[in-house]
């Protein structure tokens, strides 16, 4: 779809009606006038131009309340399609989603780490995947756009990553680089937030409004909702969780500080630290811990549940903070659930302030590897369905 083309088909009554559609499905135009507070002339007014835009399909007829049985509306999901972008340190993962976060097709590129990345060789491989995924697609004018989940410090507003720490690399110019390539409306966001877009969109958890997403990879960053929107602060900061302290004395950290919760939490800390603890073994991935631990290492296990208490302490920090009803953690340090996961609960058990505190719910992602470029993909999403 060209860009101008995906604003005009929003405004603001539009977007409440959609978004009333997508969260109660099936609902009638009757329930829907209803609820919303709009007049029943309004909302088919609405709805027909949903209709004719291939926002929103009719089904079933639905139970009647004492006249004719009325006309159920649905989302229709594979009206429109979004390209959604994961650009981690190590790959670029690109998929097509449908309007429900079912992925179409995907394509993942390899970021070279033998030579020296530049920004333009770095978009060099993100118009590549993308060209990729349009391979596969019929007609243009079905994809809402393009959202891109990049790590590191990213403003925003004008599209641009910041700093990319792990990839030695300073102010990409994403959004201007890929709007100018495609024609289309591009979205970006910090990988941390994203996710926790993606799990708010996406995942049974979704429906609480104030929730913190927390990544565990190569670092350790979150994404904070509150009231059902993602929470940026004043200089797009917030959730940079990685770098909060844990110990002052610790050790130190990439950002120049010493003992953040990264140098516990993240997957390289824990590869180090596991290599101090047990030089003989040359371990070389958090998974590899893991895995010595399900077989019965008991060093392994010991680092796991010490990396779980670290996290705990972190995330108490974060719920004395910001009293969230909903912490959830997800990333590939997440799938030592098993190790980590009571760790964490028994630490928020023994400091949480008050009894609330202390209940505050604490999970591992169900959306999984997915929930990042999912996330991007509901960048798109949450601007056609959310009408603040």
């Amino acid at each position: 779809m060209q860009r101008g083309t995906f604003q005009l088909m929003k405004s603001v009554n539009k977007s409440i009606v959609l978004n009333k559609i997508r969260t109660n499905e099936p609902i009638s135009r009757a329930q829907i006038a209803k609820d919303t507070k709009l007049t029943p002339p309004t909302v088919s007014s609405i709805v027909r131009e949903l209709i004719e835009q291939d926002l929103v399909m009719e089904s079933t007829l639905g139970e009647s309340l004492g006249g004719r049985k009325p006309t159920m509306l649905l989302v229709n999901k594979n009206g429109f399609y979004v390209i959604g972008i994961d650009a981690g340190p190590k790959t670029i993962k690109c998929i097509l989603s449908n309007l429900s976060g079912q992925i179409q097709n995907q394509v993942k590129v390899l970021i070279d780490s033998t030579g020296e990345l530049t920004n333009e060789k770095f978009l060099a491989l993100v118009k590549d995947a993308i060209q990729e995924i349009l391979k596969e697609v019929d007609n243009r004018q079905k994809i809402l756009g393009i959202g891109m989940a990049m790590h590191g410090v990213v403003d925003i507003e004008t599209g641009t990553s910041l700093v990319a720490p792990i990839l030695q690399l300073r102010n990409i110019p994403i959004k201007e680089e890929l709007e100018k390539e495609f024609n289309m409306e591009v979205h970006i966001e910090n990988d941390a937030r994203a996710m926790a877009l993606g799990e708010s969109w996406f995942s049974e958890y979704g429906n609480v409004s104030d929730m913190v997403a927390v990544n565990l990879g190569s670092g350790v960053g979150a994404g904070v909702i509150i009231d059902g929107k993602l929470y940026h602060g004043s200089a797009d900061l917030a959730g940079e969780i990685g770098h909060m302290t844990i110990d002052m004395h610790g050790d130190d950290c990439e950002c120049g500080n010493r003992g953040c919760l990264e140098t516990f939490a993240s997957a390289p800390s824990i590869v180090k630290h596991a290599n101090k603890r047990m030089p003989n073994k040359n371990i070389q991935s958090s998974k590899e811990v893991y895995e010595l631990a399900v077989q019965g290492d008991q060093d392994c296990v010991d680092l796991l549940q010490q990396t779980g208490e670290a996290l705990g302490i972190g995330l108490i920090n974060l719920i004395h903070t910001l009293n969230p009803e909903t912490i959830i953690i997800g990333g590939g340090v997440s799938k030592a659930e098993k190790f980590i996961l009571q760790p964490v609960q028994d630490t928020i058990q023994k400091r949480g302030l008050t009894k609330e505190a202390k209940e505050t719910s604490v999970v591992i992602s169900e959306v999984g590897d997915n929930a990042t470029i999912l996330g991007a993909v509901a960048l798109l999403l949450e601007k056609l369905f959310d009408p603040r």
